[in-house]
This record gives C-alpha cells, sequence and structure tokens, in this order.
C-alpha cells in the first residue's frame, strides 16, 4: 500500500516538474508592453536605484523610444544606452540618429557598460 502512495506522489511531482521545465516560449511581438519609456529616462532609474529598478523590469515586456546610435544586422543600440537584440534580421533600412520604438524583453543592466539590454526585439514604427 505504501508503494502505491509513493509511485503516486512521485508521479504528481514528475508532473509539475516537467510542466515547469517545459514552459510555452513567451511571443514577445503579441504581448502588450508593461512600460513605455524613453531610452534616457530608464537609464536614469538605473543609476538612481539599479536593484529596485532591475527587479520592477525584469524578464517585463517594454517599448523604449530612442535615437539609433549603432546597428548590425540583428542588434541595434539607441542613443548608446539601450542594445537591443533582435530574434531575426532587420529588413528595414534604418539610418543612424533616427527617432525609433523599440519593443522587448528587459534582460538586464549592465551597470560596467551602463546598458539596459533587451532581448527578443521587435521595431514598432
Amino acid at each position: 500500500m505504501k508503494k502505491w502512495i509513493l509511485l503516486a506522489v512521485l508521479a504528481v511531482i514528475s508532473i509539475f516538474i516537467y510542466n515547469y521545465i517545459y514552459q510555452n516560449h513567451r511571443n514577445i511581438n503579441n504581448e502588450n508592453a508593461e512600460y513605455n519609456l524613453n531610452s534616457v529616462d530608464i537609464l536614469n532609474k538605473f543609476s538612481i536605484d539599479p536593484v529596485n529598478s532591475e527587479k520592477k523590469y525584469l524578464n517585463k515586456t517594454i517599448e523604449v523610444i530612442g535615437t539609433i546610435t549603432n546597428q548590425t544586422k540583428n542588434t541595434m543600440t539607441l542613443d548608446h544606452v539601450v542594445f537591443c537584440q533582435f530574434t531575426t534580421n532587420i529588413n528595414i533600412q534604418l539610418k543612424d540618429n533616427s527617432q525609433i520604438k523599440i519593443k522587448g524583453r528587459f534582460i538586464g543592466y549592465d551597470d560596467l557598460l551602463e546598458e539596459i539590454k533587451l532581448d527578443q526585439c521587435n521595431i514598432i514604427n
């Protein structure tokens, strides 16, 4: 009898572990942004209180408005402070020093480079 109870408990725990590990992947493009910020404003928030800002924005979908200062085929930097990584190559011809709005998932703040890091980015306009 104890064997069956133990097997049932192990089966339930295994199901919970499996569901936790193999969660559905997020599609940031389909999510609504929880925060809309200017690139300079978000950097100021991290300069003042990096610990609480990290907790507030971590793994959240945010929209950031800024000026393009650097770009490659799948990355872009806004105002030298927001680093955006795209899942696909950027197919639109964009000029440096043009204003743009990016939506992505906040993955961290690099205090050494003083950069906000976003991944799964999409161009909004």
